[in-house]
């Protein structure tokens, strides 16, 4: 029986690449709270309460939403300071996950990755701004964390488009394709997702579980727009290789 690599190869495979906020769950708010603890450690000399009501989450990378949060105090962003945020962010997380009341697996995401993973023509991968270690704890937490061996992170790059050309470029060394070969489909819920997947070429399902409706969506220039993941849309995209 020839391996399952063997198959994706002998095919036009599919790289499906996954944002984790507001697409595949979500984590309650503990990851702003992990992040104004972390931030608040570093910068107790402020002797004043660390929020981030006013610092956008939705569709940025970790260390875009840490560099905000410095400049929102008048603090030089310098990448080691960035770089021990993220550090302890990643230590306080987990403990957040645990405590989050409100952490949920969205609608209809066990049932699709469980179907998408068993294809012989895709290979499943993520596209997160959050950083390696936060996304494999938002998934763990989730129970999701084995449906995914790859991806781009917030780790890799702090601008959005360049997470998904990593995750696009680790998605093609596992299948053994060229760019042109494959098709590409992103899964997201902000307009920052879709114009990601657009600067590197790929089609973007977008899903409003997050905190954008469909019309924005739509507006950005998604390739198909759903209320959740349940939708018969999203395995009509991937019968048809990826949306038209």
């Amino acid at each position: 029986m020839k391996p399952r690599s063997c198959y994706i190869r002998s095919m036009q495979p599919i790289i499906a690449l996954f944002d984790i906020d507001g697409t595949l769950l979500s984590a309650g708010g503990a990851g702003r709270r992990a992040v104004e603890l972390a931030l608040g450690e570093v910068l107790h000399e402020l002797d004043q309460d660390v929020s981030l009501e006013s610092v956008e989450f939705a569709g940025r990378t970790d260390p875009w939403i840490v560099r905000a949060a410095l400049m929102q105090y008048g603090v030089a962003a310098e990448e080691d300071l960035i770089d021990e945020v993220l550090r302890r962010y990643a230590v306080h997380l987990p403990r957040e996950l645990v405590r989050a009341p409100a952490f949920e697996v969205l609608p209809g995401v066990l049932s699709l990755l469980s179907e998408l993973r068993d294809r012989d023509d895709l290979v499943l991968g993520l596209g997160t701004g959050n950083t390696e270690p936060a996304a494999y704890a938002k998934l763990e937490r989730g129970g999701l964390d084995s449906f995914f061996a790859f991806g781009g992170f917030g780790s890799d790059h702090a601008e959005r488009p360049e997470v998904l050309r990593t995750a696009l470029h680790r998605g093609l060394k596992r299948t053994g394709a060229q760019f042109e070969d494959a098709r590409v489909v992103v899964i997201g819920d902000t307009p920052h997702d879709v114009a990601a997947a657009q600067a590197i070429g790929a089609h973007c399902i977008a899903v409003s579980t997050g905190g954008y409706g469909a019309e924005e969506l739509q507006a950005a220039g998604a390739s198909v727009v759903v209320s959740d993941l349940q939708a018969s849309a999203v395995r009509l995209a991937f019968d048809r290789g990826g949306p038209a």
